[in-house]
């Protein structure tokens, strides 16, 4: 799988209640404002089929699967919405930016929930292959508010955001992690601002690393 030579990929992570979903909105509306076409989409899910694995994964009780199970559902509804949503998009000029995408699943599934790293890599590797985001912005707060906010935004918990506390904190130990592993895809954000105050944050990030 490989980019297209106009097509942009951009992907936002982060834990419970970062606002990811408020910024892709808001991200999508700036790039769309600078001339490109923009595709906005989400993981897990973003398709059809995609979406169909995403209510496994998000609803029902928090011992449904164990982390490897995860895993192979998370990179199934990958390879899918890379095959229908992300790739086309990209191989048509279109800049795309997507609520979640791999990096979430090193950071619940093997962070998280402790499944071996490496073999979520040959996952990747398998399902995905040498394709990567441009750029991964990482949404960063308090597991502590940002589970507040998630619950009060939906009025009800999800199955991650059942899951314990100190599982939260190595998803954020992880995604700190993997931005410092890979800082020229990477840049973190702090989540505690004021909505305008990330977009701004985002779009400044985007201008650095993407445009000429």
């Amino acid at each position: 799988m490989t980019q297209g030579a106009d097509g942009r990929f951009i992907t936002l992570e982060g834990g419970e209640g970062a606002g990811k979903s408020t910024q892709v909105t808001r991200l999508k509306e700036w790039i769309e404002k600078r001339g490109h076409t923009c595709t906005a989409t989400r993981e897990p899910g973003g398709s059809p089929g995609a979406e169909m694995v995403r209510k496994l994964l998000v609803e029902g009780p928090v011992e449904r699967w164990d982390g490897v199970t995860e895993a192979l559902l998370h990179f199934a509804a990958r390879r899918e919405h890379l095959r229908s949503t992300v790739l086309p998009a990209i191989r048509s000029g279109s800049w795309v930016v997507s609520d979640r995408f791999a990096d979430s699943t090193m950071a619940y599934q093997g962070y998280g929930h402790g499944a071996d790293r490496a073999m979520l890599g040959t996952l990747y590797d398998i399902a995905v292959g040498d394709f990567r985001p441009d750029l991964t912005l990482i949404l960063d707060l308090p597991v502590e508010t940002g589970l507040k906010r998630a619950v009060t935004r939906r009025g009800v918990e999800t199955r991650y955001e059942s899951l314990p506390l100190d599982f939260h904190e190595r998803v954020r130990a992880g995604f700190l992690a993997i931005a410092a592993a890979d800082p020229g895809r990477c840049v973190v954000i702090d989540a505690t601002a004021g909505i305008d105050e990330i977009a701004h944050a985002i779009a400044a990030a985007v201008t650095e690393h993407l445009e000429p």
